[in-house]
């Protein structure tokens, strides 16, 4: 490394963010990346530990003790050769991962990380802004013909590794745009959606094809929580018959209900209908029937991050308040370092949105839902304590006399996905499934039980990271092209 003593020398610097009253009035993003000087000190905080924790904590092991210290050097061009041969789209994943990375990291044993999220948004936004991430096309084609299925982290990052190795990729997306989650699940206000189009137009140019507003299999448009523009459809035996193998990389898209009196009531709704209306409408799109937190008590159920972007979308449409809780315990504000290193830790998290104005509340339990005139105007909940039962499991046990109720003109559920929607082309391919559900694959093939069916991401894996999506991606990419031509110089 080039500052051996630097971990020694210099503190840990986060990004700036825009202060919360201002940012609140838009859906822009709020967080600048470092400059060149900031990001140089961060890059020499990095300590040479001989084993490098930060990449197996990694899902797409980047290589970052080495542009850590090319960014130190401002190195910038080869910094960013370096974390794209890893990463297809830094720039995701410099926004909006949690940093597993950060947590693995050896000076996190007793002192704060390195900022290696902050590093890595620095280097890809350099990038861009020197005009040094060009397109990529094959030297020559194979004549093989690929259809990715599903438009999301996992998809995109198997379609440009496929496209980039010489194969004629289609991708077909549902909805009306490209990026999956990225495009309608995750708020502007995290990640812009001109960073997902700067990188159709270079996947454009390295040969990959887009179709939108197209349904693969016979996907009801009535599916609960389900996100769908589709105005075409293409069965799988056309697909089948047009292409020589097929990648599905869609999510995990079921999401979990909540089965209580009331839940029928006008104003109750799942996170994945309310998030994706409002990333139509600051992308210009006119929607009817918006559901809107404006002047209303907004409660979230769930705490995870789909609950946080329910956070901050309600306080920038104007909600009157804000309460999020919780089914689980409250966690510790700071881990057992000695304990959990380098394994991700279970703590206390306070997200952008919460500090944008957010009541949170844990070990709650939700019973009912109260209103008139056929529209929700009251939640009811109780405590709940969690306790080790004969079989060695937590269960959870009301606390008598707990029971309270609180204002609701709106609910949101965001408590995770339980999987893939089956219904549409997994049932019409009769995949097999894992014990959770989930299209059954390996992480070595990831070939389903269609001999020209492979699958990757959410769909394989269950709900998971945009990180874990494109490795998922970059890996099926590979087992594809082996599969086709007998070997492959893709890395996974």
């Amino acid at each position: 490394m080039g500052k051996i003593t630097g971990f020694l020398e210099i503190e840990r610097v986060n990004e700036d963010s825009v202060p919360v009253a201002k940012r609140i009035e838009n859906y822009r993003e709020f967080i600048p990346h470092l400059d060149d000087e900031q990001a140089g000190r961060q890059g020499a905080r990095c300590m040479d530990c001989g084993i490098p924790f930060c990449q197996s904590g990694c899902p797409i092991n980047n290589i970052i003790p080495d542009w850590n210290d090319l960014v130190f050097r401002q190195q910038w061009k080869t910094a960013l050769a370096t974390l794209h041969s890893t990463n297809n789209f830094p720039e995701f994943t410099g926004r909006i991962c949690p940093a597993p990375c950060e947590a693995a990291c050896t000076l996190n044993i007793n002192d704060d990380a390195v900022a290696i999220k902050s590093i890595e948004h620095a280097i890809i936004d350099k990038g861009w802004e020197e005009g040094w991430v060009s397109p990529q096309p094959p030297a020559k084609k194979t004549g093989k013909k690929v259809a990715v299925v599903g438009s999301g982290p996992a998809g995109l990052a198997c379609a440009q590794q496929l496209a980039r190795a010489g194969h004629d990729v289609v991708v077909f997306e549902k909805n009306d745009r490209i990026g999956g989650l990225l495009r309608y699940g995750i708020p502007d206000f995290k990640m812009e959606k001109s960073l997902i189009d700067r990188r159709m137009e270079q996947m454009g140019e390295e040969g990959v094809e887009f179709r939108t507003s197209v349904c693969v299999g016979a996907l009801g448009q009535e599916l609960p929580g389900i996100n769908n523009f589709a105005t075409g459809f293409v069965s799988h035996e056309e697909l089948l018959e047009q292409f020589d193998v097929i990648a599905l990389t869609g999510g995990a898209e079921s999401p979990r209900d909540l089965a209580v009196a009331g839940r029928a009531l006008d104003g109750v709704h799942f996170a994945m209908e309310f998030l994706p209306q409002q990333n139509g409408v600051v992308a210009g799109d006119t929607v009817a029937n918006q559901i809107k937190a404006t002047g209303k008590h907004v409660v979230v159920i769930g705490g995870g991050d789909t609950g946080s972007d329910c956070v901050g979308t309600s306080n920038r449409q104007g909600a009157v308040s804000v309460t999020q809780f919780e089914l689980l315990p409250m966690p510790p504000a700071e881990e057992n370092r000695p304990l959990t290193w380098p394994d991700w830790p279970i703590k206390l998290r306070t997200s952008s949105s919460h500090e944008e104005g957010c009541n949170r509340d844990w070990s709650i339990t939700t019973k009912r839902f109260e209103g008139s005139n056929g529209k929700v105007e009251k939640l009811v909940a109780a405590r709940i304590e969690w306790e080790k039962g004969a079989d060695g499991r937590m269960q959870m046990t009301e606390v008598p006399g707990s029971e309270f109720e609180m204002r609701a003109d709106l609910v949101l559920f965001a408590m995770g996905f339980l999987g893939p929607v089956h219904a549409g082309v997994i049932d019409e391919l009769n995949l097999e499934r894992d014990m959770r559900g989930n299209v059954k694959a390996d992480t070595d093939a990831y070939l389903t039980s269609h001999p020209r069916v492979f699958v990757a991401g959410d769909m394989r894996r269950g709900q998971s990271l945009v990180v874990w999506a494109i490795r998922e991606g970059r890996q099926c990419a590979r087992a594809i092209d082996e599969a086709l031509m007998g070997t492959s110089e893709l890395p996974r």
